[in-house]
């Protein structure tokens, strides 16, 4: 049954505080990569934050059309109760998000449900937005009986990137139009107008221009940015609220015909039973909550990428889909490193089979010189490549995937382009990025590039330089040797595949003779560095275990997986760096600076939950109960930070605070990955949990 609900006490007893409600926010996406997001309390925090972020085409991007929307309800007694951010109500932060009339908030399925009381009136907000549109429907419904009372509702906008700082100048001036309560705001230049319409009994709209000024976002303060900038708003609506008749306002950047084609209700409902399908499609869909609930946070990340339309006309041409995975919001956009590592948890965990075959084939197609992209830009078409280590995760997601679906068309169509690969990096690509001839090491590197996913880089400052023969690409260039000599030979025989098996066994031998650190007893995180030999204990070395083709020599498995677990292991994830080393940074706070100074170094990471469950499982292969408890620590996190989703990072101590992105791709696929396999064969987990 499709129930899944998470509540956030606000009132009684265990109610959260108003800092907590400004520290949890929310997001909903739209598949195309536009959101909307924001704070539980209602006041934004972050530029990030609106109710309609859409995704244009470029070289626009990601764009902010509908900012905030100030709700202020008339009570009988002729005073006014704001239920969400009100711009008029000065500096005071409580004030200005009526946080004392917020009674509960929840998430249905995912989307965001508010409930609010004031002067004996109860009603509900929920916000949708429908799938493959730039549209945001947000409804409001009374939900206790009474005399009409009436609802203001000011729309807040300013038009800019989302990446934009908050103090950007508006697009001025905005242009208002109205056709048959239909409404228009426009900027000055390339931004698309801004449609409005409301949806209710005796409805109208009040022209009179006002800005919001001096609006304050505390996490962009926090973060070393401009913190302060203003609103402008067209005018408001008001609308009676009546028991049971439900009040929308659609805000769009599509066309009326598409913003109106379906009813309010209509597009709630098409949104609710997509969602219900995803989880009960999943593989997990028989086993319990949190599953369905991690399910739905993955299904955020998979977009068809709205700004790329040549690559959508050439994927329709050759009958195809275009996909790919957002790595995180808000600020990230699809990275091939986090593409690869993510796919077995968004897709193939979750049963969408065909949208993890339109990944691959399209990044494919953007193979340069043996490299996929590293990320695509938002608001660009062209990627970027300084990577050594996305092209080698490109073979691991292949090999999960046709695990999965025994799809030997798309193996076919991808083993010429895989060998190509190989052939580059035998020979030396970019970046440095080449086998050394003298052992058959991967080796990469080049002033002023950090090509590992180690990549925090500050100005001309590269935070952590690992160039040399770095451990998790040597072991992922092994695992890739041996997968590709396996397709080789059922496609072409033994002959083609012979090469390949040569090439590993020399990097088998000299991974073992050279990563070893007899002293610690673990593996070196980068050999031949510029620095000689690097003897820094960091979660690379497990990958040497975890992948499908494990390069180190069975005998030290248990020695290293050991010092892993007790060094590097949290409730969240692995540290990036051992307590103890000079460089070992406890939090990852402040601004640009000091978080890149941090963000490898000791900060810990949600994803490598995964290679080291993956890793525990080959040395315990008896203990999934054992394992399951690796994950127990993101369950209660699933109440923070992005409620119902997991954080990028956390601090390297307790209480090991979320930081970084809210919501993120691997974070999210690597958790479900690990909660699915974990799992109890007969359909509820360890905890006996449905």
């Amino acid at each position: 049954m499709f129930n899944l609900v998470r509540s956030l006490r606000v009132s009684g007893a265990a109610a959260l505080s108003p800092k907590a409600l400004l520290e949890r926010e929310w997001l909903v996406t739209n598949g195309l990569g536009g959101y909307a997001s924001g704070t539980v309390s209602g006041i934004p925090t972050r530029r990030y934050h609106g109710l309609l972020i859409a995704a244009l085409t470029a070289p626009l991007g990601r764009t902010l059309m509908l900012a905030q929307l100030s709700e202020r309800l008339a009570l009988a007694d002729g005073t006014y109760a704001a239920l969400g951010f009100d711009e008029l109500a000065g500096d005071d932060p409580v004030a200005r998000a009526g946080i004392g009339h917020l009674t509960e908030f929840r998430l249905e399925g995912g989307l965001p449900v508010w409930e609010y009381e004031a002067g004996g009136v109860v009603l509900e907000k929920r916000l949708v937005l429908p799938y493959l549109q730039n549209t945001a429907v947000i409804t409001f419904r009374r939900l206790s009986a009474g005399e009409p009372v009436r609802l203001y509702l000011r729309p807040l906008i300013h038009m800019r990137s989302h990446d934009g700082a908050v103090s950007t100048p508006h697009p001025a001036p905005y242009r208002v139009s109205a056709t048959d309560e239909h409404y228009e705001v426009a900027a000055a230049q390339e931004y698309p107008p801004l449609r409005l319409v409301l949806q209710g009994p005796d409805r109208s709209f009040v022209l009179g221009a006002e800005t919001a000024q001096q609006v304050r976002y505390a996490l962009e303060e926090e973060r070393g940015y401009d913190a302060v900038g203003e609103l402008w708003s067209p005018g408001y609506f008001r609308v009676d609220l009546v028991r049971d008749e439900p009040v929308t306002l659609v805000a769009s950047t599509e066309s009326w015909e598409v913003a109106e084609a379906m009813s309010p209700e209509e597009a709630t409902r098409a949104e609710r039973t997509r969602r219900a399908r995803l989880v009960l499609g999943a593989e997990s869909h028989n086993a319990d909550s949190t599953a369905g609930e991690l399910v739905l946070a993955a299904d955020q990340f998979l977009i068809t990428p709205a700004g790329r339309v040549q690559d959508a006309a050439r994927a329709h041409a050759a009958g195809e889909e275009i996909r790919t995975v957002i790595a995180g919001y808000h600020w990230f956009t699809d990275w091939g490193r986090d593409t690869m590592i993510s796919l077995e948890g968004l897709t193939l965990a979750t049963g969408r089979y065909a949208e993890a075959g339109y990944i691959l084939r399209t990044f494919a197609y953007y193979i340069r010189d043996g490299l996929i992209p590293n990320f695509f830009p938002d608001g660009r078409t062209k990627g970027l490549y300084h990577t050594a280590d996305a092209t080698l995760w490109f073979f691991h997601a292949i090999g999960r995937y046709l695990d999965a679906t025994g799809d030997t068309e798309t193996r076919n169509l991808l083993v010429p382009k895989l060998v190509d690969i190989v052939e580059h990096h035998l020979c030396g690509t970019r970046f440095g990025i080449g086998v050394d001839p003298s052992d058959g090491l991967l080796r990469q590197g080049q002033e002023g590039y950090q090509l590992t996913w180690m990549d925090a880089k500050v100005g001309d400052w590269v935070v952590t330089p690992r160039r040399g023969k770095a451990v998790e690409l040597n072991a992922l260039w092994y695992n890739a040797l041996r997968l590709l000599e396996g397709w080789l030979r059922d496609l072409r025989g033994e002959d083609a595949a012979r090469p390949l098996a040569t090439h590993a066994e020399r990097v088998r031998r000299a991974f073992n003779e050279r990563f070893w650190h007899a002293d610690g007893g673990y593996l070196y995180d980068v050999v031949d560095g510029e620095n000689g030999d690097d003897p820094a204990c960091r979660p690379n070395q497990v990958f040497a275990i975890s992948l499908e083709h494990p390069v180190l020599e069975p005998t030290r498995w248990e020695a290293v997986l050991d010092v892993v677990h007790h060094r590097l292991l949290t409730p969240l994830g692995l540290r990036s760096l051992a307590p103890g080393h000079p460089d070992y940074k406890p939090r990852y706070f402040g601004d640009l600076r000091a978080r890149d100074a941090a963000y490898h170094q000791g900060t810990v990471w949600a994803w490598l939950i995964g290679p080291f469950i993956d890793a525990w499982l080959k040395v315990h292969p008896d203990d999934r109960t054992g394992a399951r408890r690796f994950l127990e620590g993101f369950v209660p996190h699933l109440n923070e930070a992005c409620v119902g989703s997991i954080s990028e990072v956390f601090d390297a101590e307790p209480p090991y605070t979320p930081r970084g992105c809210l919501a993120q791709a691997w974070s999210v696929a690597e958790v479900l990955r690990c909660w699915i396999k974990t799992a109890d064969k007969a359909g509820s987990s360890p905890d006996g949990r449905r």
